[in-house]
C-alpha cells in the first residue's frame, strides 16, 4: 500500500514520517512555505532517537499524482478545512477506473468526531483514527514526534462501527512502524473520549496556568460541562480512566535537545498565526449537541468564541487576560 498523508503537519508529517522510516511508500501533501520547504530539503524529522531528514515524496495536491487500488488515503488536517479536502480528492481518477470516492480507502486522523460522518458523503471506505501522539510542527518542513517507546497510539476501525481486512492491515503496518494501532469495534468511543479532553484546546490556546488556580478550575468544569451533554445526548464514550489505563506504560512523551514541544494543536495554531482553530468542531460540537438535547454549555460556548476570535485577529497564545479567565468561572 501507498500511504497518502493528506496534510503532513505535526500529526500527518509523524505518521507520514514513521510509515516511511519503516519501507512503506508514502507521498505528503501540503501547502504554501511547508510543502515548497517539503520539496527543497526533504521532511526534517525530530524523535527521541534524534533529528534526521527524510526524502519523502510532496506535493501540492492530486493533480499531481496518479492514483492506484493500492492507495490509502490518509487525512491529517484541521476539521474546518475538511470539506474542501473531501471535494478535491473524492472525484479523483483512479488507474483501471473508478474515483478515488469509489474505491480508495479514507482514514480520519483528525480531532472531532464530525470527519468520518462528513467524509461518508463522499467515500465509501471511511476509517476513524483516534489520534494520542505528542507532535508539534516546528517550522515550515521539520516536524517533531515524542512518543517513546512508540511515537503514538492510534485506535483504529471502520466507520460508523467494526473493521475489516483494510484496517487489519493498515495496523499492522502501523504497528511495524512504532505505533500501537488497537482496532476497537467501537472506534468512535474513543474519539468522543478524546474530544472530552480536547475541549481544553481552546482554554490551553488562550491561557496560561492550567496547572493550577482558576485556569485548572476552568479546565476541569469545561470537560465536566461536556460529559454532561453527551450523557444528555445518550453517547457513550471512553471514560478518562479508561483512556490512561490504555495508554498506561505504552507511550511517554521525551524530552529532546533542542526541541520544544508547541502545545496543544489548537495552541499551535494560535502561535504559527494560521487565522482559523478547530474549536467549532470541538467545543462547538457539544455547543450543537447542547442545543439539540435542550441542556446548556455555557463555557465551551465562551470559549468556542474566544478561540475563534484570537485566531481571526492573529492573537499570541496564552494572551487570555486572567480577569476574563476569572470571569468564565462565573458563569
Amino acid at each position: 500500500m501507498r500511504y497518502i498523508i493528506i496534510g503532513a503537519g505535526a500529526i500527518g508529517g509523524g505518521i507520514g514520517g514513521r510509515l516511511f522510516e519503516s519501507g512503506r511508500e508514502v507521498v505528503l501533501v501540503a501547502r504554501g512555505p511547508h510543502l515548497d520547504a517539503l520539496r527543497d530539503g526533504g521532511l526534517g524529522f525530530s524523535t527521541p532517537e534524534g533529528t534526521r531528514t527524510l526524502a519523502v515524496r510532496a506535493v501540492g495536491g492530486p493533480e499531481e499524482l496518479e492514483l492506484t487500488p493500492d492507495d490509502v488515503l490518509v487525512v491529517a488536517v484541521k476539521s474546518q478545512h475538511m470539506p474542501g479536502i473531501l471535494e478535491q480528492w473524492a472525484g479523483r481518477p483512479v488507474a483501471g477506473g473508478g474515483t478515488a470516492g469509489e474505491l480508495l480507502p479514507l482514514l480520519c486522523a483528525q480531532n472531532g468526531v464530525n470527519n468520518e460522518r462528513l467524509a461518508l458523503r463522499w467515500f465509501r471506505q471511511v476509517y476513524g483514527v483516534c489520534v494520542w501522539m505528542p507532535a508539534t510542527h516546528l517550522e515550515p518542513g521539520r516536524v517533531a514526534v515524542a512518543g517513546t517507546p512508540v511515537s503514538g497510539i492510534l485506535h483504529l476501525g471502520r466507520y460508523p462501527t467494526g473493521s475489516d481486512a483494510t484496517a487489519r492491515a493498515i495496523a499492522a503496518d502501523l504497528e511495524r512502524a512504532r505505533f500501537l494501532a488497537p482496532l476497537p469495534k467501537e472506534v468512535m468511543r474513543w474519539k468522543y473520549g478524546k474530544l472530552i479532553g480536547n475541549l481544553g484546546n481552546a482554554l490551553d490556546a488562550l491561557a496560561e496556568g492550567l496547572d493550577r488556580g482558576p485556569g485548572a478550575e476552568l479546565l476541569l468544569r469545561v470537560r465536566a460541562e461536556g460529559e454532561r451533554v453527551l450523557t444528555a445526548a445518550g453517547i457513550d464514550y471512553a471514560s478518562a480512566a479508561e483512556q490512561s489505563e490504555a495508554r498506561a506504560g505504552r507511550m511517554a512523551s521525551a524530552p529532546m535537545e533542542g526541541v520544544e514541544l508547541g502545545g496543544s494543536s489548537s495552541r499551535q495554531s494560535l502561535a504559527r498565526g494560521t487565522g482559523t482553530i478547530e474549536a467549532d468542531y470541538l467545543n462547538g460540537e457539544i455547543v450543537l449537541l447542547a442545543r439539540l438535547h435542550g441542556v446548556p454549555a455555557p463555557l465551551n460556548e465562551a470559549l468556542r468564541r474566544l478561540a475563534n476570535q484570537y485566531a481571526r485577529e492573529g492573537r499570541a497564545p496564552g494572551s487570555l487576560p486572567q480577569a476574563e479567565l476569572e470571569a468564565l468561572l462565573a458563569r
